[in-house]
């Protein structure tokens, strides 16, 4: 057993306990910092798999922009503690329970049926130039461009609709 393995199942509690933590905190700024924690822990998993520049726009892009804007609807819509009244069944929390359920299954038989480490080596799995910021611009730029814009213009209405509903209390 390496360092890296050490290190990679280190980060991947971590994740996985951020991710909980998200979930399960009672104040929204307590869920955005385990966000962010998790975002910061990602990275360091992408670093592990030699993948530094998803790491550094991980960083960047995420933990820095999206959090911001988080942080600031958060600030914006003034949310505080919340207050519930105890465990409710409901049908949209059994449906998402069920759904989380047939999620795990899926990722359990995905990653059951990953072939092992010894049927490839490290020289096949990477091409020339893995990671490179050229491969990637060139990648988002031309295979992925819709997706690519897709997004940014949904954040781009995530930001609109923030100062909308913020504006009414202003």
């Amino acid at each position: 057993m390496s360092i890296e393995h050490v290190l990679f199942g280190v980060f991947a509690l971590l994740t996985v306990v951020s991710a909980v933590m998200v979930i399960v905190a009672k104040s929204p700024i307590s869920s955005a910092m385990s966000l962010v924690a998790t975002f910061f822990f990602l990275a360091g998993i992408y670093v592990l798999l030699w993948a530094h520049t998803v790491a550094v726009l991980q960083v960047l892009v995420y933990t820095g922009a999206i959090m911001v804007l988080f942080l600031f609807v958060i600030m914006l819509l003034n949310l505080g503690e919340a207050t519930t009244t105890g465990p409710r069944v409901t049908l949209a929390r059994v449906a998402g329970g069920v759904a989380a359920a047939g999620l795990l299954a899926v990722l359990v038989t995905a990653i059951w049926r990953i072939p092992s480490a010894s049927t490839f080596t490290g020289s096949q799995a990477m091409s020339q130039g893995f990671g490179t910021l050229a491969v990637i611009g060139q990648t988002i730029y031309t295979r992925w461009l819709l997706p690519f814009e897709a997004v940014s213009l949904l954040l781009l209405v995530g930001m609109v609709g923030a100062v909308v509903v913020a504006k009414s209390r202003i």
